[in-house]
């Protein structure tokens, strides 16, 4: 799906350790890839200056590795500045189409306290975002890393709604289909939360859904998918995690204009919800903010 990927590190989060995963990422249809770590100036003088120790500690974790894939351009770039203007000139001077990051799970509360460089940038980039897990990079082998990286993308949840912004989240997907893409299965997941209807209702509204999953499935199959539907009824979030281990997916697709805007901590998003607490990768498209 994506082949110029830019992977920002703060070398504490596991994203490092790709640099071992190069041939996978190549296997999985990467061409380009560049290792990006800031290092903040150093700020005990009167004036900021290059923080020499700090910049060799990372050089020392993100060395190329002595053989990499021909195909693969691979480079490593260590500047000086803070993490988030660092990666948004980055994006600008390399024009990646897919922005790597490590994310631990968190609390909502933990976010707004501490702050999060990956929900900054949700609202800042305008190319999508995969978000990895730390617990999971640092913890798997390196043979399951790999075999990881290869199949980044087969197969994919998406929570769909029936509103305009889930289809549009369809659309985004399909845009990114092309003949040596690795996508192999989408699922779309309904999740109802339908506590308060009585047994026709829900028959009525299972029936609807079914439909209209059935209607944005034959545009799917028509690029060579298989697409997979799924309506369940709960909880959104709670559910959506579930099918996502049901269905043995590779990652979670969001969209969504509110994750990380101050009125979360009284009504949190959904999209939210699954960037904080998924376990699976989770790949975020970012909304049309044109005007």
């Amino acid at each position: 799906m994506f082949q110029n990927l830019l992977v920002a590190t703060d070398c504490t989060d596991g994203l490092h350790r790709l640099l071992q995963c190069l041939p996978a990422l190549q296997a999985g249809g990467v061409k380009k890839i560049l290792f990006l770590h800031g290092v903040p100036l150093e700020q005990e003088s009167m004036l900021p200056h290059v923080d020499r120790a700090k910049v060799l500690q990372a050089e020392a974790l993100l060395t190329l590795p002595p053989q990499s894939p021909a195909e693969l351009a691979v480079q490593v770039e260590i500047p000086s500045g803070q993490p988030i203007p660092t990666i948004l000139e980055a994006i600008k001077t390399h024009r990646p189409d897919l922005l790597v990051l490590g994310m631990p799970i968190r609390s909502l509360l933990n976010e707004k306290l501490f702050g999060s460089t990956t929900v900054t940038l949700l609202q800042e980039v305008n190319i999508p975002l995969l978000v990895l897990r730390p617990q999971l990079l640092l913890t798997l082998s390196q043979e399951e890393l790999a075999l990881r990286c290869q199949h980044l993308f087969h197969s994919l949840l998406l929570p769909y709604d029936g509103t305009d912004s889930a289809c549009a989240l369809v659309q985004r997907i399909r845009q990114q289909v092309h003949p040596t893409s690795t996508l192999a299965t989408l699922v779309l997941c309904w999740v109802i939360d339908g506590e308060r209807l009585s047994a026709d209702q829900r028959t009525e509204q299972l029936q609807q859904c079914q439909h209209l999953l059935a209607q944005e499935a034959v545009q799917l199959l028509e690029l060579g998918l298989e697409v997979k539907t799924e309506v369940r009824w709960g909880n959104p979030v709670t559910e959506t995690l579930a099918a996502a281990q049901d269905f043995d997916v590779r990652g979670i697709v969001i969209s969504s204009p509110h994750v990380g805007k101050l009125w979360e901590l009284s009504i949190p998003s959904f999209s939210g919800e699954i960037l904080r607490r998924s376990w699976h990768p989770v790949l975020f498209f970012p909304p049309d903010r044109n005007p």
